[in-house]
């Protein structure tokens, strides 16, 4: 009974385990539905001017689009397995859209909004890189696109495939600037008036516009009048499209993919609304964000592949009793914690208060100098907070006021802090800090605001461990060391984490991806971390070989001082007077008086010889007390602490 008992109880943990960590992940990133909108027309489809660059684009600007929406989708089935992609093709000759009342469109609806499947991106990687079904498809109508029909068409996709969606953005990749130029304006068919139905109803327009040659994409002449922008999103560059440049040398798929990734959905908060209590009477509300996930591979389902076609299969769980197989229902199911030889039953609401320490909160108890918040007091990763005005209007002055105050105080806050409902409270530091970027390429890798910095509890507080003796290098090799390191460094000295992503993560999505469209498997997984050797000995190989001459110098030097020092010993020892012969009740009783053990020279002597093994435990314990070394444990771990201390010190 206690054995099974104790089993389930490892179940229940492991289960609340996971549903802690499924609620973190939870918060990682909200839902985004996807629409691409690419222009076909003859200059999107007209290739770039020849160029002499290898890495100049090669494809005309549509079908490098397709090829940008393609890596997109299949980065997102890996990333976010839940968001919607839709890609729609305006322009066309051919029609292809929902029985809706927009027949004649020419909108060609290549993948319908909704999760990827395997087929979708069979077709469009069939598409893009074999070109099948390009010259029907990709055929290019003889009257301009309708941008109204096409708002309408977008419109009618979120609110039938993703009404709940926290994010749903359409992307337009386009190079003409002025798509209702020579068509009259109609009142009650306006372009502007499509867009306020998509902004009206939670939806985003995101331009992606594309020059051909000389020309410049001048958004003043419609787009401006359809794309509504946040400015509280980006105060620096409000406005501001950066266009991509077909040919001329420039990767235009990079250039798309870079940018889509960089307007990617915010993540979610954390926490929301959360009170945040300064001091008595003083609260405001701040939002906390998980700045670092761990990358693991998630499994969303289980696979039966013992029928003709693998199915998803479906899960049911149940308990029987080990005496009759009899299925046992939840209501007969009680809780309870053992004490001695009997158990204490609890109702699931008596433990729940049991597990009670109020709601989520951070609350401010007091405040420490920066300094004396240590490096090794970190215990779990940071969570950054930002204000809201959503509960307590003034939250934001009042944060800044806190910043501010603790940044030009160099003081950090200590505070009591529940991140959930029945989650358990912990001591956190509240730290300030100030916004760092790259100047060269603008990239923000710290923002300005405060950090919640778990800290344990003064129980969990343990002592490190002893550090042995140190020994410090020479200055001839930290100087030639020196060398080595900045040619090393990287370009520029930053690192940049999204050009190295983890190998082995990846490796899985590859296996998996190869699997679900049923391509060749790869043999050998892609690593970036692997080292450049031969740039590595190109650069530095002189250096690196020339600093192990130096330390092999070095290491004879020291030793030959180490074997002088032996020697002088020796000689000291055999020039003192040898003491006179003492009987055996003397002795030992001159080692009962005084236990300093044997010299230095002694033990060198034995060591070499190998009889230190021969030393009985008293002695042992007698000379390793004498030298401050530990004397506890059995006589072989006592020979063995004594040789080490020999090998290091004599």
């Amino acid at each position: 009974m206690a054995d099974r008992w104790n089993q389930e109880r490892r179940d229940e943990e492991d289960e609340e385990e996971e549903e802690e960590e499924l609620t973190e992940g939870y918060y990682k990133a909200q839902k985004d539905a996807l629409i691409f909108a690419i222009q076909v027309s003859d200059s999107m489809l007209a290739p770039p001017p020849e160029s002499e660059d290898k890495k100049a684009n090669k494809d005309s600007a549509a079908l490098t689009a397709l090829k940008c929406a393609y890596q997109v989708m299949q980065q997102r089935i890996i990333s976010n397995p839940r968001d919607m992609i839709s890609i729609i093709l305006f322009g066309t000759k051919k029609t292809k859209v929902p029985d809706i009342g927009l027949q004649d469109s020419h909108c060609y609806l290549l993948t319908d909004l909704e999760v990827p499947a395997a087929e979708d991106v069979k077709a469009l990687r069939g598409l893009v890189e074999e070109g099948e079904d390009a010259e029907e498809i990709l055929a290019p109508s003889e009257q301009p696109a309708d941008m109204v029909i096409l708002l309408r068409l977008v419109l009618h996709l979120f609110q039938t495939r993703a009404p709940n969606f926290g994010s749903r953005r359409l992307f337009i990749i386009t190079d003409n600037d002025d798509p209702c130029a020579g068509i009259k304006k109609n009142p009650s068919w306006d372009p502007a008036v499509g867009a306020k139905d998509i902004h009206d109803h939670g939806c985003t327009i995101e331009l992606f516009p594309i020059t051909q040659g000389e020309s410049k994409f001048d958004t003043s002449k419609f787009y401006d009048d359809i794309i509504y922008r946040d400015p509280t999103l980006d105060e620096e560059n409000t406005g501001k499209i950066a266009p991509a440049k077909s040919g001329d040398g420039l990767n235009l798929l990079q250039s798309l993919i870079s940018n889509i990734n960089s307007r990617q959905t915010p993540k979610r908060a954390y926490f929301s609304n959360m009170p945040f209590e300064i001091g008595p009477g003083l609260t405001i509300s701040v939002k906390g964000y998980n700045i670092l996930q761990k990358q693991a591979p998630a499994r969303s389902c289980y696979i039966w592949l013992e029928g003709e076609k693998p199915q998803v299969a479906v899960g049911e769980t149940a308990r029987l009793a080990e005496d009759s197989a009899r299925t046992v229902e939840n209501y007969e199911v009680k809780k309870a914690y053992k004490f001695g030889s009997e158990y204490v039953y609890f109702a699931d609401e008596e433990q729940k208060s049991i597990k009670q320490f109020g709601g989520a909160c951070i609350r401010i108890i007091g405040f420490k100098d920066r300094a004396l918040l240590k490096f090794w007091a970190s215990i779990k990763k940071s969570i950054y907070i930002f204000p809201t005005e959503d509960s307590y209007v003034g939250s934001t002055r009042v944060f800044t006021a806190l910043w501010q105050k603790l940044l030009k105080s160099k003081k950090v806050g200590i505070a009591w802090h529940i991140a959930r409902k029945n989650a358990n409270p912990q001591l956190v530091a509240i730290i300030p800090s100030r916004a760092s970027s790259d100047e060269k390429s603008g990239t923000q890798y710290m923002p300005a605001g405060l950090w919640l910095y778990p800290i344990p509890f003064v129980d969990d507080v343990r002592d490190g461990p002893e550090i042995g003796k140190v020994i410090r290098t020479t200055d001839a090799l930290t100087d030639r060391m020196n060398k080595v390191v900045q040619q090393l460094q990287l370009p520029g000295g930053i690192y940049n984490p999204s050009k190295y992503p983890n190998p082995a993560l990846q490796w899985h999505y590859k296996i998996l991806q190869a699997l679900a469209l049923e391509d060749v498997v790869p043999d050998q997984p892609e690593d970036a971390t692997v080292p450049k050797y031969r740039a590595i000995h190109k650069r530095c190989g002189g250096y690196i070989q020339e600093w192990s001459r130096v330390a092999d110098d070095v290491v004879g030097q020291i030793q030959q001082d180490q074997k002088i020092k032996r020697e002088l010993e020796r000689d000291n020892e055999e020039d003192d007077p040898r003491p006179t012969k003492k009987s055996r009740s003397t002795a030992a009783k001159d080692r009962g008086a005084n236990e300093d053990g044997l010299s230095n020279a002694e033990l060198r002597k034995r060591y070499d010889a190998g009889t230190l093994t021969k030393l009985t435990v008293a002695e042992l314990r007698g000379t390793m007390n004498s030298r401050g070394l530990d004397t506890k444990g059995l006589k072989k771990d006592l020979v063995d602490r004594l040789e080490q201390w020999v090998e290091e010190n004599v």
